[in-house]
């Protein structure tokens, strides 16, 4: 056993200066208190402590790709993903064909144990999920997902990826328009799947429809989606208007301009925004060619684009990026910047009870930030695994 002293403590009711953290020695967290515990103290003085980061939308990094379904890739960027205070995250996949997408479900599936307040021995980032984003989308929002795999939801199909994930499966996107999303809706929430509507260019009364059948995310808001317009508030004005859902929002500077990210906030509340990165294999590596999927992608300032069109492929972004830059745009304050990387991702994904929050008897799964926003170390089942 043994306590962190800091500055700072983002707890879930309210942050508090000063005192003691205690993690205990099957690495879950113990209780804040004011004065110092009999036990070894780690003095963090001069920087504050949260939750480990929550990357809910993610595709790769150093090169790279849940859909390459190799088990040693996922875990190298379950290894490279702590650099950036991220200690759970959710590996996302592509529109492909159903066979493809049972690879890759069964390559994490197969491999990856969770293990409560063990599974950080190993240092990397706890696989918290898996997200299928697609095929069940539309072409006109395709963006940079391949239409030839696209069709209508049916849970039977899902049914089958879960089984080849072994239950991991923890949230799906579908376009709102195709025939039979609301009832697709209600039956994968009843099984304890997330539905998040994107890449889709439904009009506001099919998108609520699959929001009243149980759809509660939507996928990197604004992108891939039909606009707000006065007359039509298509997806994205479902999005703002619509109780109980979280929106994604790729902060990167170059998917949204800050004004929209304001604009959205403002409408929907910080407590329900949801910080992701939608970051691609290029995430960590060099500027030039790599690919997304089947998709030969280009990346140079700050951007990845298809080779074919120019379309936004993902991002190169990190979350701890994404933390300081909505922060430094004004948007919010970093406390609730902090909460909107951790706390509601876990909530928007159905996780929120193994990650996202310090609770006593809790992995012990932290972030340490210096005062200029950047990430000074992360812990993972109370052992450090990543040291600016």
């Amino acid at each position: 056993m043994y306590a962190l002293h800091a500055d700072r403590f983002y707890l879930p009711g309210a942050p508090l200066d000063g005192g003691y953290l205690v993690i205990e020695d099957d690495g879950t967290f113990g209780w804040w208190q004011e004065d110092a515990p009999s036990c070894e103290v780690r003095d963090y003085s001069g920087k504050s402590v949260a939750p480990g980061l929550v990357d809910t939308h993610i595709h790769g990094s150093l090169d790279h790709d849940v859909m390459d379904c190799d088990w040693a890739g996922v875990d190298a960027i379950n290894h490279g993903l702590v650099r950036n205070g991220v200690t759970s995250w959710t590996p996302t996949t592509l529109t492909a064909s159903t066979d493809q997408l049972t690879a890759a479900c069964a390559s994490i599936g197969d491999n990856y144990t969770y293990a409560p307040g063990a599974a950080g021995a190993d240092g990397g980032a706890r696989v918290q999920g898996i997200f299928l984003e697609g095929p069940f989308f539309t072409e006109k929002h395709k963006g940079a997902q391949n239409p030839a795999y696209m069709g209508d939801p049916k849970i039977e199909v899902l049914d089958g990826w879960q089984q080849a994930a072994h239950g991991l499966v923890t949230k799906i996107a579908i376009a709102a328009e195709r025939e039979g999303a609301p009832e697709f809706c209600a039956e994968a929430s009843a099984e304890g799947v997330a539905v998040a509507i994107g890449h889709s260019d439904a009009g506001y009364l099919d998108t609520i429809k699959c929001v009243n059948a149980g759809a509660s995310v939507f996928v990197h808001t604004y992108n891939g989606m039909s606009p707000l317009h006065h007359r039509e508030p298509g997806v994205v004005g479902t999005a703002m208007t619509s109780r109980n859902t979280y929106a994604e929002m790729i902060c990167d500077g170059h998917h949204l301009n800050p004004i929209a990210v304001r604009a959205l906030v403002g409408a929907k509340g910080w407590d329900h925004c949801v910080l992701i990165t939608d970051c691609m294999r290029a995430g960590g590596m060099p500027d030039g060619d790599y690919t997304l999927g089947e998709f030969p992608v280009i990346v140079g300032d700050g951007m990845a684009r298809l080779k074919d069109g120019g379309s936004l492929a993902g991002s190169i972004l990190t979350l701890d990026k994404a933390v300081k830059n909505v922060v430094e745009w004004g948007v919010v304050t970093f406390e609730q910047a902090l909460r909107m990387a951790t706390e509601q991702p876990a909530r928007a994904n159905n996780i929120e009870d193994i990650c996202g929050s310090i609770l006593p008897g809790r992995d012990a799964d932290l972030s340490v930030w210096n005062p200029d926003m950047t990430i000074a170390e992360t812990i993972i089942g109370g052992k450090v695994v990543y040291q600016a």
